[in-house]
């Protein structure tokens, strides 16, 4: 089962290296929107005395430039193909392999990551550590809790992202999940701006009730220290939750949605 991982991460890993326009074209872009939100949030601190809702001016230039950076590794505005094999019938193919699909998509997505933290991750990085200047972290643990968080986020996007293409089998058209999928991912996942900026119950509910923060904020807060160690492994505790709650619920949906299975075009 090992050699079968290995390989479809591999094969993820080659299939978005082959896109190198795409992937310097989705760098560059990150790294002018990133210009583009550390000044304002930036600008905001500035206002409020230097800091934002607890971040203080380097924390919130990593926030930035570390989140322009994991936009693309998490991936959370990017749907897989499965919506489309499900309306063209060729799922068929994909279910009668020894491979169960969700595995199969999901250590591929792995690979996609891999591709993506090489690429489209340092190219933000660099930029705005030479531009502005970024939060060194004082404990050597933050480092690998951050990796492990950001592991966790690329896998509980999955299962989202998983879960709208199974919608398939009873819609057939998706693009209204998906819509409605990136605008609150985008919003509540803590891209646009921290979640601490929101009313203090609203923040609560979206971090205990959803897995939005885990998709974003989680490894943000963990990268830029709010709150010290003991609050990042409360966080990567939550995101374990959500990993686990929700592949399950993949099985369960994908069980129920074979049941339901229409061919369509032959």
């Amino acid at each position: 089962m090992a050699r079968v991982q290995t390989a479809l991460v591999a094969a993820g890993f080659r299939r978005y290296a082959t896109y190198r326009q795409a992937t310097f074209a989705g760098a560059f872009t990150n790294t002018v929107f990133g210009y583009l939100r550390c000044y304002i949030l930036l600008s905001v601190a500035a206002t409020a005395g230097g800091t934002m809702v607890g971040y203080d001016r380097s924390q919130l230039v990593s926030y930035v430039w570390l989140g322009q950076g994991l936009l693309a590794v998490v991936n959370s505005w990017t749907m897989l193909d499965l919506a489309e094999r499900v309306r063209t019938g060729d799922v068929v193919a994909d279910l009668l392999r020894p491979v169960d699909p969700l595995w199969t998509y999901l250590w591929t997505d792995i690979g996609r990551a891999a591709f993506a933290a090489l690429t489209r991750f340092v190219v933000p990085l660099v930029v705005g550590a030479i531009a502005f200047g970024l939060y060194v972290p004082r404990s050597l643990l933050t480092y690998p809790l951050f990796v492990l968080s950001t592991l966790l986020a690329i896998v509980v996007c999955f299962a989202c992202r998983y879960l709208i293409g199974l919608t398939a089998f009873w819609l057939l058209d998706i693009r209204g999940v998906m819509m409605f999928w990136v605008f609150v991912s985008g919003a509540a996942s803590g891209l646009y701006f921290p979640l601490a900026v929101l009313p203090e119950w609203l923040s609560t509910v979206l971090w205990v009730a959803t897995p939005f923060p885990s998709l974003l904020q989680a490894p943000l807060d963990i990268a830029v220290e709010r709150g010290g160690t003991g609050h990042a492994l409360l966080v990567c505790l939550g995101q374990v939750m959500w990993m686990v709650l929700l592949l399950l619920l993949c099985r369960w949906v994908q069980t129920r949605a074979v049941r339901k299975l229409v061919v369509q075009g032959g």
